[in-house]
């Protein structure tokens, strides 16, 4: 293993995945509902962005300046491709953070992520992260950052320990991380299968285990088997923040601010017993078992007076981001699963079918015609974009002037879907963040570009691809056999595309 990895898995790269929480225009929606000033966010920087993929997304689909660093050269190196094809305005480094956080030629910022990284870098590494805070974040800034929690993680830590132990001293030598980590597991499988006494003062740590044997082994080498890997309580962190000068904000992650979804009565009623903010989020972590938290820490804490208030809530525009039928009326807590009420929601969504940009005051001024409540339409809202099928807006320049960058982003990541299927994310101008868009879709809108305009030539174009590279879609786990099957099977996601996907699409700004 090189000696510049810091004990770092440096041999896999890293998923292509994106992160909605990093898009710092899901930030104005969760301080407002916490009643905070919301930040400005003309620059940003990411530390540890892995392959670049969220930070090119939120480059390109904003006109936020970006700064960050992932150590890896090939994964700085692909992120840096990304910002060639889209021309936005992102500043992108394979430095340590050490080189990085000391380099003199950076802006202050409005806003720096650390997504999962603070978990796995060293104290050392964490302090020189928090001295950058200190000295680059902006007074009214805001740091987002996620990471392990103690709770629940308790479980777990020891066969997480047993499996990095394994990896370092049992594995063959030479082999890679993928090899070390598929070794390791099979060694916890063979233990656990021994009924050790561990496994019964820790019921759940079986279940944890086996959740990450079906997971992605770049997956599982990044989160398991670097040299650092910490969970931490909620004060903890705190502790380590205290230099910074930061008050802790809210999550990032919007159905964690609804309580009735979370926490019994009785466990709401313990919490608002509790005054000290650092001591209730500590509190409330034991209840909810939390295990991975998303927060929001700001730099000069500012409450917005009522009407202030109002007016910036009334002002949020947002959009559906899918179809009316395809919205889910459901919702995920820690209680469980719960229904959401088709009175409440169900009108709203109408409302919002045609996919049109619609302010939460206009929302409001409806839902008052039908005798909904402001509160009901904003936590409905609230929750919509919680959900992810509702999504918040930038302002109409902002949108204008990010489009064509984030097209051109967007063109090039479907060139990549020719390859497989690792991209499944595109940029939308719209809200400054990701949408999911599965790898078909991409290959439609490819063929689209180069003028083919009707779902016959689209699924003509994925069916030569896929020949190219001798990939064939699957039924019930097993390869079609009949190129026509396979042709007639393309033809149908390519007429659901136009009829279904396209038009939302074009309406977002993610195509022309």
């Amino acid at each position: 293993m090189p000696d510049w990895t810091a004990g770092y898995v440096a041999d896999i790269g890293y998923t292509y995945g994106t992160y909605a929480e990093l898009n710092p225009q899901r930030i104005r929606l969760a301080f407002l509902m916490a009643g905070l000033v919301p930040p400005e966010t003309g620059t940003a920087c990411e530390l540890g962005f892995g392959q670049g993929m969220s930070v090119n997304i939120h480059a390109a689909a904003s006109t936020t300046t970006w700064y960050g660093t992932d150590f890896n050269p090939s994964q700085a190196g692909f992120a840096r491709e990304l910002a060639v094809a889209s021309g936005a305005d992102a500043h992108l480094y394979d430095q340590s953070f050490e080189q990085f956080c000391s380099r003199t030629d950076l802006p202050d910022f409005d806003y720096i992520a650390l997504h999962g990284i603070f978990s796995w870098i060293s104290d050392e590494n964490r302090a020189i992260v928090v001295d950058f805070i200190r000295r680059k974040l902006k007074v009214g800034g805001v740091l987002y950052i996620s990471y392990n929690t103690q709770p629940g993680w308790a479980a777990m830590a020891p066969l997480r320990d047993l499996m990095a132990e394994h990896a370092n001293v049992m594995a063959a030598p030479g082999v890679g991380s993928t090899a070390r980590v598929e070794q390791s597991l099979t060694f916890v499988e063979r233990l656990l299968a021994t009924e050790p006494r561990y496994l019964r003062a820790n019921p759940m740590a079986k279940a944890r285990f086996e959740k990450s044997r079906s997971q992605d082994p770049a997956y599982l080498a990044h989160e398991f088997f670097n040299r650092d890997w910490l969970p931490v309580t909620f004060s903890q962190l705190a502790r380590w923040l205290e230099p910074a000068k930061l008050n802790f904000a809210c999550s990032a992650n919007y159905l964690d601010h609804l309580d009735f979804i979370n926490l019994t009565a009785e466990q709401r009623q313990l919490m608002a017993d509790i005054d000290d903010p650092v001591f209730a989020q500590t509190t409330r972590d034991i209840i909810v078992n939390q295990s991975f938290r998303r927060d929001y820490w700001v730099r000069g804490a500012r409450k917005l007076d009522t009407i202030a208030l109002d007016e910036q809530i009334f002002q949020c525009r947002v959009m559906l981001l899918t179809n009316r039928e395809a919205v889910p009326l459901k919702a995920t807590g820690t209680l469980g699963e719960v229904s959401l009420n088709e009175e409440v929601y169900g009108p709203l969504l109408d409302r919002m079918a045609g996919h049109e940009a619609l302010s939460i005051g206009d929302l409001m001024a409806y839902g008052n015609t039908i005798k909904l409540s402001r509160s009901k339409v904003l936590q409905a809202v609230f929750v919509l974009v919680g959900i992810g099928v509702v999504g918040m807006l930038q302002d109409q320049h902002t949108i204008d002037r990010a489009t064509p960058q984030a097209q051109k982003l967007n063109l090039h990541l479907c060139a990549l879907a020719r390859g497989g299927s690792q991209v499944q994310h595109l940029a939308v101008p719209a809200t400054g963040g990701p949408l999911k868009v599965d790898r078909f879709h991409q290959l439609f809108i490819l063929a689209r570009s180069m003028g083919s305009r009707d779902a016959q030539d689209w699924a003509a174009y994925a069916m030569s691809v896929l020949s190219r590279m001798g990939h064939r879609l699957t039924v019930d786990g097993k390869p079609m056999e009949s190129d026509t099957e396979q042709l007639e099977d393309l033809l149908n996601r390519a007429t659901v595309f136009r009829d279904k996907i396209l038009p939302i699409l074009v309406k977002l700004g993610v195509v022309a």
